[in-house]
Order: structure tokens, then C-alpha cells, then sequence
């Protein structure tokens, strides 16, 4: 669209809904066209940015994306910090006040059990010993010219000049922003390892299935990881060798939890799921993709790169793309980068510089551990003996309403979390483990152990990565980047690829495997040290000819001589990706960008390849008008290809949910399923006949309890593995559709059902969902009416005024793609249908010309409501396009749509 046109359009746009706006009451009343306007940015011209020892170019393409040129690397990050608070510094601001626990300061006392919770695990104060006594003296100086930059553009802006946001908070508070500091920027890093802190969700759900299953029967539902079938990250002959072998927990289950840990644990997942969705909900399907292929298989003779993290969907997008570039490369200023950024931090996090590319995605490794702890008034027991509470005093200001204090109690394992949950403190007294309290009685308390809560040096690996000229700084550079643990893929022009698994990972006892709580009060479970650097897998230019990371299994657990995770992903996504390229290469095939491209878009459903089968077996009873049947039919022919448009991908989809809650779903406990799911079951720990169970004579009411985001079984590749292992055996007991009959051990064959039985009935229920969701007639049906995604401001476009939130978010998108597909639309199949998470942003560079990479965000550059680039980028994301990734000078130069000069 010329540029005159889409002016007129957003000056449309813009008048329409201040027409709107005045002719409400309240925020609409006293908004006009200059509130809604008032924050988007100068963009070309001139402006004077303090503190610049020289001048500094800002080019913008059509997609008003940065790139930003400068003669000194203080300039550079300080005109950095600038441009992102032009675009994006509401949403630094809320996370910033995010990471210190001050939500409350913005939205009231809603947020003071978030802000209670986040202050107890101390991530701005841990962030601020990072910076006092971890990170080198270059990477403080480009946090304080990054800081420096923000502060300037805050100086000349406030309130609706800055973002609509604060004309809304406005009639709430009277809150204003305060100076941005450096600890701001480095403290956004503990926020990145929360969502990707490992299994931790997957250890309470555990301890809490304990109250319904036996242990038998919750190893069932973690099956192990199918190495036979999905390949590991690393084959084997790149990790040092080292003496030793890690052996499995012999035990293979808790230590003696019962109700009460499970009332605890509870309440501390209820407490996890109120945290605000900064990167995803949790869960087996949440993931990224990444893969290198050789330049001995590509078109280009080169390495070709691919990276998409799977996030939540937010508005604006987490990530923020812009290019970094010194003028002439020095050893003073060595930056010469482009790629994704987070906003309120410097530097670039993935993409590529002059000599390598890099992508990430998360390893997963097992960073956390609950410990339980006997605690009297003011100790706790440890090694035999009481230890005295690390306390400390916290106060939560509460725009609209009065202070609150919190204590907070630590011990030598890490913050006591349970202290946040008034449930928790009233458990009661029963011993949460088989070793009795000892005589001290009056509670139980759950401690987190994190590697994150240790400060690191992870903020001096950004810059790191950034200047790296080869594998060799790269690896370097890894070894510093301590949490998140994350895959990183490696390939340079020279034509190398490469791959390193970096992060602080614990070292436990060998019969500890992190897969429950553990007895705080036992040396036995004290963490031993973390695996050294260089001892953590890495490949270098593999015989293989490419390398696959999508949350798998980095390396075979069975052999590698160190505990990295019980809990893998389980290889779905990756092993498509594998096929993909060997199908590809097989017989001197070669890869081309845009079959890089095809392959990120790829959305077959691995789950229907194993289950369809058996679905169209199936002979449908009691079908009156075949209704059943022609849904049924819909899977006939079908290619398990997930498009929007498909209906044998709506209805499969439907029976998978319908066949997972019957199965699974209502055999679990309260605590994990979705709210407003309510059953009727025998009372814990009931055995005996069904039939004095029937009606009212024993049996209770439960309602699940879980946010519907987060609840299970939520139709990940784990759950895959499970009805894999199952699908041969029609009798199996958890083909059994009734819980009574399931929990009570009961033998009569007629209170239980087959696997046909149930899948027959799971068919049924499809179809009358879908009948209610989509209408009768199956030929109007498609996946995407749905799969939809709708784009929300994290703050007020979730929790404020509905004309606020019209104003701030946008969407539906029907969109293809699916659960564990490597085109990762993800969805909670205990929850719905709706796109909880997305490929966060999409990149494909090219190490041959790197004018020729391709890359696009989920949203846009802007963070500023109907600026033209807010949700710009939307649209292709959903088809599957990619924007041209221009990065030499002149190429950029060409491209440029708006230039501006920021002088000193």
C-alpha cells in the first residue's frame, strides 16, 4: 500500500474511535485524537539525544523496524535505549515492575498477591548482586549508556506522550515512572528463566496425582523418553569423557507425601498459575524449534539457520527486531548485529552478526527443586538440628489503597514459598513425609531451590554472543549464559555449524532424579555442585550434516554420566523436523530457503497418524441418521494436515480432547483439572463395590480447579506417548470411562470399557460438540473457526475497562497449525480450542548472503495502538510469511522508509 494511503487509513482509523471514545463516559469521555496520538514517535528528522559523543543514524524499513549505526558502543546502546522507549517503554515499564514484585504501584491491590510471591523469590534484588559483583566492567558501561538513553526519552515524555496505557491509569492513580537503572535491564533475564525454569509444574503435578493414583499408575502417565524413536540433539562422541554414571532414582517415586503436601502443593500451583503469562503457559507441548543444516545440503552451498520460539501470545510481541552496528568495527566497537531483542534490554538476544548466526531454544533442564521443611516459630530442622529463619521485611505499595508488609522466611534451600498462600499456612499438622516431625509440630513449610536465585553472569553473555567471531568465542560465550538453560544452535560463514548446551544445571545424588519434593531437612538431598561447562554436550560441524533442537532430548540419558532432566519434551515436533530434512537430502537433495520456510509452516498432526486408524475402525452404534458417521468420514482421505481450513483437522481434534478427558482427564485429582469441570467420584483413599458408590450413597462432588491454560491432560507429546503405549492393549484399565469403577479397583467387566468402546463414545461426543460450537451442517466447519488467536495487551487489555480493552487488542486469527506440530499453534486440551501458544517471531538466515534471511514477529515494532506498525506484521505471521532481513548498509540504506538523526 503507498504510503499516502496507509496515512489516510490510520488517520481514519484513529478519528473513528475517538468519535467513539467521547461519545462514552468515563476513560472515553476525556480522550481525544492527540491522547491516542500523542505517544507515537518522531521517526525521521532530527532530535537531540544527550550525552552522544557523535552523531547517530536511525533507518527504519517499511515495517518501521530500527536499525541503528554509531561510531562508539556507547552511542550505540544509548540510542538503543532511546528508540526502544519511543516504541515499547509501557511495556518495559510493567516489566520492570514485574521483576521487583511493584505491580501493585500500577494496577492496585489486584496484583498484591503476585507482587507478595515475586518479592519472596527476590529476582530485582538477586539482579542487583548480579551487577554489583558478576558483571564485567564493558557490559556495566552499555547498561548504563542503555539506561542513559531511556531516561532521556523519559525526561521530555510522560503520561499519554509516552503510551495510551498511562492516560487509562490515570483515573486509577496518580502513578508516574520513575528513572530507568541498569538493575532494570538485568533483572528482565529472571523473568526469562521463570517460564523456562524445567519441570517444576511437572513435579507438583505429580506429587498432587498422588492423592488418586498409585505410583505404578503415575509412571504411566511420564512414560520414558522414546530414544529408539526421536532422536536426541546430540548423537553421541562430542561430550568430554568423563568417569562416572548417573543411575536412575531407585525409588522412582516421593517420599512418603500424603493429603497435606498435596494441600501445599496445591496452593502454591494456583499461586504459579496467577503469574502473569510473560512467555507461555507450562506444559509438554510449550516449546521452540530450531535446526542448521551444512552448506554440503543447501542450494547455497552455505549453512542455512532456522529459529522459532513457541511463547504465549501477547501484545505487543515479546520480541523487538532492530540492528545494532558500530561504523567501523573495532576492538572499542565490536558490534555488528542484528536480530531480536528484548525491549528494556540491551544488545541483541537471537540473530546473527557479520561472521555468525545463533537461535535458541529451551533445554529444559531441571533447575529447581521443592524441598519440604519442618519449621517451628522462628527455625527450621537441618542436618539434626534447628536453624534459624533468614527473615527479611518487604512493603507492597498499593495504588488506591493502603501499604503492604510482608515477611519473608528463607533457609539455606532457597525462599519459603508456601508462606504466600493462606491456605498453605493452615494445612494443618500431619507429617508431610515417612519420617515423623520429630517433635516439631507446629507446620510444614515448601522451600525453592533455583539456580536462577544464584547470581551469574548472564547478562555478560549477550554481548558476548553478539561479538563472537566464530565457534570458538561462541562456546565462550555459552559457558556464561547460566539461566535460562537454553539450546543454542551455532552456524558462521565460514561454514561451520555447530551446537552447545550451556546453563547452570545441578548436580544431585544419584538416587535423587528431581522428579518429586524432596525432605528439606536431609543433607542427603542437598544439591553436590552443577555440571562444569565443559562437560555440558555440544556438537561441532556433525557427520550428520544438520542439527535438530526442539526440546528433546539433548543426549541419551541412559549414558551421559549427569542428571540434565527427567522431563523432555518428547521429541514429536524434532523428529518431523529430522524426516523433513533427511527426506529432503536423501540422494543428494538439497535445502533451499524457502524449503526452510515450508518446513516452519509445517502443521501435520503426529498424534492422528497413530490414532486415526483406529477412529475409522470403528463402527458407530445407535447412529441415528448417521449423524455420528458423517463426521466420521471426514477422516477418511484426510492427509492429518492441520490448515485452517480443514474439517477432518476440526473434527480430529475434537475426538482427541474428547478421548483424552475420558481416558485421563476425569481420572485425575481436583487440583489438575480445568475449572468448572465437576465430576462425581468416590471420596480419596474409597474402595469397594461400584454399586454401593452409585447416586448419593458415597460418591462426592469434585470441580476441577486449574485455569484452563494450564490444566491436564493437556494434549501434549507426552500424552502422545502415553496412548502410544496403550493403543494395542483394547482393555487396558484407563480405557475404563467410569472413575468410579477406575479409583475402586472394581472387577465387574460390565462397569468397564474398551478402547473401541471409549473411542466410539469420544466420536460422539465430538460431534455433538462441534454441532454446538460450529453448526450442524459438517461442510461449514474448519479448524481455524476453532483455533483462533486473539492478541492481548498483557495489562489493561486483559484486566481493564471493556473499552480499554477494545481499544488495546486485536483479533481473531483462524489459524493452522496445532499441538506438538512444528507449525506450534499450541492448545490445551483440557481448556478448549483457543491459541494459548504461537511462534513467537520466525527467522531463516542465510550464511552465504545475509542480505537473502527472512524473518518476522508475531505483531510489530510498535507498541502504540493504532500506530501502523502495531499489529503490521500480524497478518503474514498467521500465513506463514517472512519479511526480507536486509543487513549490509547499503541494503538497509535502500530499504529505509524513515530516517532520523540523533544528535549530541
Amino acid at each position: 500500500m503507498p504510503a499516502r494511503k496507509k496515512s489516510r487509513r490510520v488517520r481514519l482509523i484513529v478519528i473513528a474511535i475517538v468519535l467513539l471514545l467521547v461519545g462514552g463516559a468515563g476513560y472515553g469521555s476525556y480522550w481525544s485524537v492527540s491522547t491516542v496520538r500523542a505517544s507515537f514517535p518522531q521517526t525521521s528528522g532530527s532530535l537531540k539525544l544527550k550525552g552522544l559523543s557523535a552523531p547517530v543514524d536511525v533507518k527504519r524499513d517499511g515495517n518501521g523496524i530500527p536499525q541503528i549505526y554509531a561510531d562508539t558502543a556507547a552511542d550505540l546502546f544509548r540510542a538503543q535505549g532511546f528508540v526502544q522507549a519511543q516504541d515499547r517503554f509501557y511495556e518495559m515499564d510493567v516489566r520492570r515492575h514485574l521483576t521487583s514484585g511493584r505491580l501493585s504501584e500500577m494496577f492496585g491491590k489486584g496484583q498484591v498477591e503476585t507482587d507478595a510471591f515475586l518479592r519472596t523469590l527476590d529476582w530485582h534484588g538477586v539482579a542487583q548482586r548480579e551487577y554489583d559483583s558478576k558483571l564485567g566492567p564493558g557490559t556495566k558501561r552499555y547498561l548504563q549508556a542503555y539506561t542513559d538513553g531511556v531516561n532521556a526519552y523519559l525526561k521530555d515524555h510522560s503520561g499519554a506522550a509516552l503510551s495510551v496505557e498511562y492516560a487509562a491509569l490515570s483515573f486509577r492513580s496518580n502513578y508516574k515512572p520513575q528513572p530507568w537503572t541498569p538493575v532494570d535491564s538485568v533483572a528482565w533475564l529472571k523473568a526469562m528463566a521463570w517460564d523456562l525454569r524445567g519441570n517444576m509444574q511437572d513435579e507438583i503435578d505429580r506429587a498432587l496425582m498422588t492423592s488418586r493414583l498409585s505410583q505404578a499408575q503415575i509412571k504411566q502417565l511420564y512414560p520414558a523418553y522414546p530414544y529408539s524413536r526421536h532422536h536426541p540433539i546430540v548423537h553421541g562422541g562430542s561430550v568430554n569423557r568423563i568417569s562416572g554414571r548417573y543411575e536412575p532414582a531407585g525409588s522412582g517415586g516421593p517420599q512418603g507425601l500424603n493429603r497435606s503436601v498435596g494441600s501445599q502443593l496445591a496452593g502454591i500451583s494456583q499461586i504459579i498459575d496467577r503469574m502473569p503469562a510473560l512467555l507461555g503457559p507450562s506444559g509438554s507441548g510449550i516449546g521452540s524449534n530450531s535446526w542448521v543444516v551444512s552448506g554440503k545440503h543447501t542450494t547455497t552451498g552455505q549453512p542455512l539457520l532456522a529459529n522459532d520460539p513457541h511463547l504465549a501470545p501477547q501484545l505487543p510481541s515479546l520480541w523487538y527486531q532492530m540492528g545494532l552496528h558500530c561504523r567501523t568495527l573495532t576492538e572499542a566497537c565490536p558490534f555488528d548485529v542484528a536480530g531480536y531483542t528484548f525491549s528494556g534490554m540491551p544488545g541483541v538476544i537471537i540473530g546473527h552478526n557479520q561472521n555468525i548466526a545463533w537461535g535458541m531454544t529451551n533445554l529444559g533442564a531441571d533447575v529447581t527443586d521443592l524441598y519440604l521443611e519442618k519449621v517451628s516459630a522462628g527455625t527450621y530442622l537441618y542436618g539434626g538440628r534447628q536453624k534459624p529463619f533468614k527473615t527479611r521485611q518487604e512493603t507492597i505499595k498499593v495504588a488506591g489503597g493502603k501499604d503492604r508488609t510482608i515477611t519473608v522466611r528463607s533457609t539455606d534451600n532457597g525462599p519459603v514459598i508456601s508462606d504466600r498462600s493462606d491456605e498453605i499456612r493452615n494445612v494443618g499438622q500431619a507429617a508431610p513425609v515417612a519420617d515423623p516431625p520429630g517433635g516439631v509440630n507446629s507446620g510444614y513449610a515448601v522451600t525453592l531451590k533455583w539456580t536462577a536465585l544464584n547470581p551469574s553472569n548472564t547478562m555478560d553473555a549477550v554481548f558476548e554472543l553478539d561479538r563472537a567471531r566464530n565457534f570458538k568465542e561462541f562456546r565462550a560465550a555459552a559457558f556464561h549464559f547460566a539461566v535460562p538453560s537454553q539450546n543454542l544452535i551455532y552456524a558462521d560463514t565460514q561454514g561451520h555449524f555447530g551446537y552447545q548446551a550451556p546453563g547452570q544445571v545441578p548436580i544431585r545424588a544419584k538416587d535423587v532424579d528431581g522428579t518429586y519434593p524432596v525432605p528439606g531437612w536431609d543433607p542427603r538431598y542437598k544439591w553436590t555442585g552443577y555440571i562444569p561447562p565443559g562437560q555440558m554436550p555440544y556438537a561441532y560441524d556433525p557427520a550428520l550434516g544438520y542439527i535438530v533442537t526442539a526440546n528433546q532430548a539433548v543426549i541419551d540419558q541412559r549414558t551421559y554420566p549427569y542428571l540434565l532432566t527427567s522431563d523432555w519434551s518428547y521429541g514429536t515436533r524434532s523428529q518431523r523436523i529430522n524426516d523433513l530434512i533427511a527426506s529432503k537430502i536423501k540422494d543428494g537433495g538439497k535445502v533451499s530457503m524457502d524449503d526452510m520456510q515450508s518446513m516452519q509452516n509445517d502443521d501435520s498432526s503426529e498424534i492422528a497418524r497413530l490414532l486415526v486408524p483406529y477412529l475409522l475402525k470403528i463402527d458407530i452404534k445407535n447412529d441415528k441418521g448417521d449423524y455420528v458417521r458423517h463426521a466420521q468420514q471426514l477422516l477418511e482421505g484426510w492427509d492429518y494436515k492441520q490448515d485452517a481450513d480443514s474439517a477432518g483437522a476440526a473434527y480430529f481434534n475434537a475426538v482427541w480432547r474428547n478421548v483424552l478427558k475420558l481416558a485421563f482427564g476425569n481420572k485425575l485429582p481436583k487440583e489438575l483439572r480445568p475449572k468448572g469441570q465437576c465430576l462425581r467420584v468416590p471420596p480419596v483413599g474409597q474402595t469397594g463395590p461400584v454399586d454401593d458408590l452409585d447416586g448419593n450413597n458415597g460418591a462426592v462432588q469434585e470441580c476441577g480447579e486449574r485455569d484452563a491454560d494450564e490444566a491436564q491432560p493437556d494434549g501434549g507429546d507426552r500424552w502422545f506417548e502415553v496412548v502410544r503405549s496403550i493403543i494395542q492393549v483394547p482393555d487396558n484399565p484407563w480405557w475404563t470411562m467410569s472413575p468410579t469403577a477406575f479409583f475402586t479397583g472394581d472387577t465387574n467387566k460390565a462397569h468397564h470399557s474398551t478402547r473401541d468402546r471409549l473411542l466410539e463414545q469420544a466420536m460422539k461426543d465430538a460431534r455433538y460438540e462441534l454441532t454446538a460450537k460450529l453448526g450442524k451442517d459438517i461442510g461449514t466447519w474448519s479448524w481455524g473457526r476453532l483455533h483462533k488467536l486473539d492478541l492481548k495487551n498483557q495489562t489493561l487489555g486483559t484486566d481493564g475497562p471493556g473499552i480499554v480493552k477494545w481499544i488495546l487488542n486485536r483479533g481473531p486469527w483462524q489459524l493452522s497449525g496445532g499441538e506438538a506440530a512444528v507449525d506450534a499453534t499450541g492448545w490445551n486440551a483440557a481448556g478448549g480450542y483457543d491459541v494459548v501458544w504461537v511462534p513467537s517471531m520466525r527467522m531463516v538466515v542465510n550464511l552465504q548472503d545475509l542480505d537473502k534471511s527472512r524473518w518476522i514477529n508475531l505483531t510489530g515494532a510498535s507498541g502504540h495502538a493504532y500506530n501502523a506498525h502495531y499489529t503490521d506484521q500480524t497478518g503474514k505471521w498467521a500465513n506463514g510469511e517472512l519479511l526480507p532481513w536486509y543487513f549490509t548498509d547499503a541494503r538497509v540504506d535502500a530499504a529505509a522508509e524513515q530516517k532520523m538523526a540523533l544528535t549530541p
